[in-house]
């Protein structure tokens, strides 16, 4: 069913955009684990992503960032059975056949992917019966699974695609707990399940924390880790008990099934991202020599106010930093950030990410991303605009590992793809078309193409864009 038939399903008051099918969701998640590869049969809770429909689309005349730091004035875009094509100047050759988007004055990047989400988990309303993403019953919680938590129909979803032009985001359990739980990686679209959201392919995270939160967390319950240095031994000793299961699970007699230490050796595997929520540059550092004490690597440090201290470090050991612009000051451990962090981490060589964090910043990382920019201009750094769209794009797509598959414009990757207004480093710039996988799921001039979850029917508000 394409876009607009299943929206004229929604008016005629049958299905909800929002909670409606997508082609996947013909069958379950157990029958399509019981069809596929072997694999994937072995997987829980199987993708069961399919794209919507989608048209041979071409757009001329528009300047393009193509993600990973290059510029095409006067480009042309082709895009066809959900894949980028071709990218390049006014030469490029596309098929007659097809929907022809005039691009003058106006801007195409990928689609915009945060990497630090907690749609679904905490969605709106903000309210305690929607407080999913913290197990916040002990320190040490890597058998929980954010997906578990997601509610497909969290207005924010939408908003995020029609204000942000988000395509794909990773949603991760909260700060708690030292071992927050698996996170997840999803398709912006609509869907009743959040196996129909799943990126297909997409690697597991793991969420970790260090600093205030956990030692504030259990500590005021006089409970371990109250400090910063009972965070590192509880740490290191779940640690030394996942190798050791990983250890018996070769043995003779492998040990009882234990998902949470499961999760502890799919990173030690190689197989699950972690993903570090920590501020200061010391603890930074502390978490790569832990790392490396016990064979796993840090994908990407989260929030990192602080890493501009030690960009260099970061630079040589590959690791991420997904970052504000400029939020600073809420508590002790961000007391020390400023606004050149990202511009600073660039001219070292360091992976650069802007990130949320937040239901309404994910509405807006463009600005996020513009803001970072103008900073490091301003104390001399040279960044161009291609680079500073390569925050919200390229880098964090690698850092989730789809980097493959999306998260820039080259032939052969998703056609994950967004039509601004203006350049998208302006206050002034807005979406005003959205294709995942090739399939328009947002166009501004054209009120049938805007989502509207199944919990908003009804209400103030519904499928409000602003």
């Amino acid at each position: 069913m394409d876009l607009k038939n299943l929206l004229a399903v929604v008016a005629a008051g049958a299905l909800a955009t929002g909670c409606a099918a997508t082609a996947a969701e013909t069958e379950t998640a157990s029958a399509s684990a019981s069809s596929a590869s072997k694999s994937s049969a072995k997987a829980a809770f199987p993708s069961t992503y399919k794209s919507y429909s989608y048209d041979n689309t071409v757009i001329t005349g528009v300047t393009i960032f193509d993600g990973e730091g290059q510029r095409f004035d006067n480009g042309v875009l082709f895009m066809s059975a959900g894949k980028i094509v071709s990218v390049g100047g006014p030469e490029t050759v596309v098929p007659t056949d097809s929907t022809i988007i005039d691009g003058t004055g106006k801007y195409v990047t990928p689609g915009i992917i945060d990497v630090h989400s907690h749609l679904g988990d905490y969605p709106t309303p903000s309210v305690a019966a929607h407080s999913d993403g913290n197990e916040a019953t002990s320190p040490v919680t890597p058998e929980v699974w954010a997906e578990h938590s997601v509610w497909p129909q969290d207005p924010g979803f939408s908003r995020a695609l029609t204000n942000g032009g988000i395509t794909s985001l990773q949603i991760l359990p909260g700060s708690a707990n030292l071992f927050g739980g698996r996170a997840v990686t999803l398709k912006n679209v609509p869907a009743r399940t959040v196996q129909a959201m799943k990126f297909p392919g997409a690697p597991y995270g793991m969420k970790m924390a260090c600093g205030e939160n956990p030692k504030r967390v259990y500590g005021n319950r006089n409970r371990k880790p109250a400090t910063r240095m009972g965070s590192i031994s509880l740490t290191r000793q779940t640690w030394i008990n996942a190798q050791e299961y990983k250890k018996k699970r070769k043995g003779a007699k492998p040990p009882k099934r234990d998902i949470g230490m499961e999760t502890l050796v799919g990173v030690l595997d190689g197989d699950i991202l972690v993903h570090n929520h920590c501020y200061r540059a010391d603890e930074l550092n502390q978490i790569i020599d832990m790392s490396k004490e016990f064979g796993y690597k840090v994908t990407a440090f989260h929030h990192a106010v602080e890493s501009y201290k030690i960009a260099d470090i970061l630079a040589k050991e590959e690791i991420c930093s997904a970052i504000w612009a400029d939020w600073w000051g809420f508590k002790m451990e961000a007391y020390d950030a400023i606004p050149e962090n990202a511009a600073l981490l660039q001219q070292a060589g360091a992976c650069v990410i802007i990130h949320s964090d937040d239901e309404n910043q994910i509405q807006r990382l463009n600005q996020e991303a513009s803001k970072a920019l103008a900073d490091g201009r301003a104390m001399g750094i040279e960044i161009t605009d291609a680079q500073a769209i390569q925050w919200i794009t390229y880098n964090p797509a690698k850092a989730m590992g789809i980097s493959d598959q999306t998260g820039s414009l080259k032939p052969g990757k998703m056609a994950d793809v967004v039509l601004w207004n203006d350049n998208p480093l302006s206050v002034y710039a807005r979406p005003e078309k959205v294709w995942i996988d090739g399939a328009l799921l947002y166009d501004a001039n054209d009120p049938s193409r805007r989502p509207v979850s199944d919990f908003e029917l009804g209400q103030p508000g519904e499928g409000d864009v602003k």
